[in-house]
């Protein structure tokens, strides 16, 4: 919740900067700057670059933040590091009451530290030191040097002056201080809002990662390797899925008897996620390559068939009257007519499917794969390898970007007519 606050109000305080800023700049000349509508107009939207610049670097600075990376400014509150202490209160099986002091020396984690010092007390109940790692909780046994113990009536009844019990929490400085179902007192140091490396890396640990394994490879492959079979995989499927599912979804768009036939099929299969299907594909197709391609293949065949079905039902009729005004064929209607004008849903569903390729890949090289982004990031997991699974993920969302970029310019390329019948 509070990430998602803190990127709401960068995004706020950057709109507004870029919309003042852009006052003072020089009007854009253009196709787009000489319309009188623009609102609704989807041809008139292309990104900002400024809010593209803004959108990373909040991200960035977010990630960040939060991990405590020596590459951003700001950092919201860490872990408790240092010395820090609190007093109980024992009573004895006398009823006589003494009161100790726990000093207590939090450190990184993986450090060895040596507890602090403590000084002498004359009462039953003896100071006592402790070591405990940040973002941890640690065992206080104060009885191990006080005189007296459970079997004798000896327990512990206040800390800081707070009466305590099994089950209750009582706050000290720099953390809290609770108790055992057996009498134990446990310290937990004050966590603050910052991540811990097993959870969330800085920024600088995922790009050593990077580096590590682009010079030293992971398990016995490069990362080129990795990133090359995945890609290989993801088009491999792709290209499967838009050879089959473009054809299926003219003829459902065209012919009565074909959409009656594959409707059924296609409603039915569309919903059902990729990975429900790992089981079938492991037995109809073995655990090597072809399973894995024919996973995505699914994958995008069901998207690609619903994109060309509705690009054809899309197409303005009255386009199809003047066509046939004019004497066209079928065939004419269908080369000059029906796959220009259908080509803007049907890139759409492969940028879709590509997508859900590149989300499918993952679970596809859980098939047993040797080698593949996905396969780097599972084994990586087992091992708790987080910088390693961020690095994995990042790259293949950039690679998947860059496709994304590549289709949107073939389509402006191929399709340059989109948006503007």
């Amino acid at each position: 919740m509070i990430i998602a606050l803190i990127y709401a109000a960068i995004f706020v305080v950057a709109f507004i900067a870029v919309r003042i800023v852009s006052k003072f700049m020089t009007a854009r000349r253009d196709f787009t700057s000489l319309k009188t509508v623009t609102f609704g107009d989807e041809s008139a939207v292309s990104p900002d670059r400024a809010a593209t610049v803004f959108s990373v670097l909040g991200i960035f600075l977010i990630w960040g933040a939060f991990t405590g990376s020596s590459l951003t400014p700001i950092h919201v509150p860490g872990p408790f590091i240092g010395d820090t202490s609190f007093s109980y209160t024992a009573r004895n099986p006398d009823g006589q009451t003494d009161d100790a002091s726990v000093a207590i020396r939090v450190h990184v984690v993986g450090e060895e530290v040596e507890p602090p010092e403590i000084g002498d007390d004359s009462g039953f109940a003896k100071n006592d030191a402790a070591t405990i790692a940040a973002w941890r909780s640690g065992l206080v046994r104060v009885r191990r040097n006080d005189e007296g113990g459970r079997e004798d009536g000896y327990e512990v009844v206040r800390v800081n002056g707070q009466s305590i019990e099994p089950g209750k929490i009582v706050e000290v400085d720099n953390g809290t201080v609770s108790m055992t179902a057996k009498g134990t007192l446990s310290f937990e140091p004050e966590k603050g809002w910052q991540m811990e490396k097993i959870w969330l890396p800085a920024p600088e640990d995922v790009w050593s990662r990077l580096v590590e394994i682009a010079s030293d490879g992971y398990r016995n492959f490069t990362l080129v390797e990795h990133l090359g079979w995945s890609l290989i995989r993801v088009i491999a499927g792709f290209a499967l899925g838009s050879l089959v599912g473009i054809p299926l979804g003219y003829a459902m768009g065209l012919s009565n008897w074909f959409r009656g036939w594959f409707d059924p099929i296609v409603e039915f299969m569309r919903p059902v996620p990729p990975l429900a299907l790992i089981p079938l594909v492991i037995i109809w197709f073995g655990i090597d390559e072809t399973g894995k391609i024919t996973l995505l293949f699914l994958a995008a065949l069901w998207i690609m068939t619903i994109a060309a079905r509705a690009g054809v039902s899309g197409v303005n009729i009255t386009k199809i009257h003047a066509a046939y005004s004019l004497g066209a064929s079928k065939w004419q209607i269908m080369r000059h007519v029906i796959v220009p004008n259908s080509l803007p849903e049907i890139f759409t569903g492969a940028r879709v499917a590509m997508g859900v390729c590149w989300g499918t890949v993952v679970a596809a090289e859980l098939v047993a794969a040797e080698k593949g982004a996905g396969q780097m990031i599972v084994a990586a997991s087992k091992f708790q390898l987080t910088d390693i699974v961020i690095m994995g993920i990042i790259l293949i969302g950039i690679i998947g970007y860059g496709i994304d970029i590549l289709m949107r310019r073939a389509e402006r390329f191929l399709v340059p007519w989109k948006g503007r019948s």
